[in-house]
């Protein structure tokens, strides 16, 4: 087993998943401490680097594409102090850390893992039932509900309503921007019946965030509603839904071609063994 502790955190690896627990220092945002230990499993993995710099290195795991849904919706815009797949490395433990990095990469690839985007997600997002409040609003979801409730730092117009509850299937959509700048920042849940929605100041289904320190943890709430969610990267043509069967229009041959093009996908590495089982089983249940 490789590990790394650091006042950052301490990473450990058993060959099959990266287990990382957030440590107690100052430079840990609340996100990360509120979030707890995240294990990865390895075939969400990418890639891992090491940084080395003046006074202390960096260890960085890249996970792939769609595999955690935290990464989904903060897009790659969390700042280092609340990335959970940094850790801050002192320069006297580079050795330590190199070894680390060797044993994921040794491991990727002996175990052929590919570094292309997953059609589910890997990791199962913050537990529940999760409630923040942050900006103009609390926040609450259960896993079925997401309940708004505002504050009174919240506009008029958008609180004289009262508290907003959506149901999982009518969110279309979950958008999350940290505030940067003289630009607040913003939770909102798309409607799909609503187009073209309001300014978040003004939207009943948005948290206005003004880049104070609990702000991050509205990623967390996004996170949670997203994990819900189907995962946008499966093509419903492509990967039928668990369960799932076959237009009735489809004939023998388009079934047959269909086969084929998951068959290209599994060789491709793009679906996990799992993800063409339930596909393929899906449309053999049609022919």
């Amino acid at each position: 087993m490789a590990e790394i502790i650091q006042k950052d955190g301490t990473w450990t690896f058993d060959g099959d998943t990266v287990r990382i627990v957030p440590g107690s220092d100052k430079s840990v945002g609340l996100l990360r401490k509120t979030l707890g230990e995240v294990a990865v499993p390895l075939k969400a993995i990418a890639g891992i680097s090491f940084e080395l710099g003046k006074k202390s290195g960096r260890v960085r795991l890249r996970l792939r594409n769609g595999a955690d849904p935290l990464l989904q919706i903060t897009g790659g815009k969390l700042e280092d102090s609340a990335d959970p797949y940094r850790l801050t490395v002192a320069n006297d433990r580079a050795g330590v850390a190199e070894y680390f990095v060797d044993e994921v990469r040794n491991a990727l690839l002996l175990d052929e893992i590919p570094d292309g985007p997953v059609f589910s997600y890997l990791l199962p997002g913050p537990s529940l039932p999760i409630t923040v409040g942050a900006g103009d609003a609390t926040v609450t979801f259960d896993g079925e509900r997401i309940r708004l409730e505002w504050n009174w730092k919240t506009e008029e117009s958008k609180s004289s309503a009262g508290a907003r509850v959506l149901h999982i299937e009518d969110v279309d959509a979950v958008e999350w921007l940290p505030a940067v700048g003289l630009e607040n920042g913003y939770l909102r849940f798309r409607v799909a019946k609503i187009v073209s929605p309001p300014a978040p100041k003004y939207d009943p289904h948005a948290v206005e965030l003004w880049g104070f320190r609990k702000d991050p943890l509205m990623a967390l709430v996004g996170a949670a509603v997203t994990a819900a969610m189907p995962h946008p990267h499966a093509p419903e043509d492509a990967v039928p839904a668990i369960g799932a069967t076959a237009p009735a229009g489809d004939d023998h041959d388009a079934l047959l071609r269909r086969l084929r093009e998951l068959g290209e996908l599994y060789e491709s590495g793009i679906l996990t063994d799992e993800e063409f089982s339930t596909a393929k089983q899906a449309v053999l249940k049609r022919m």
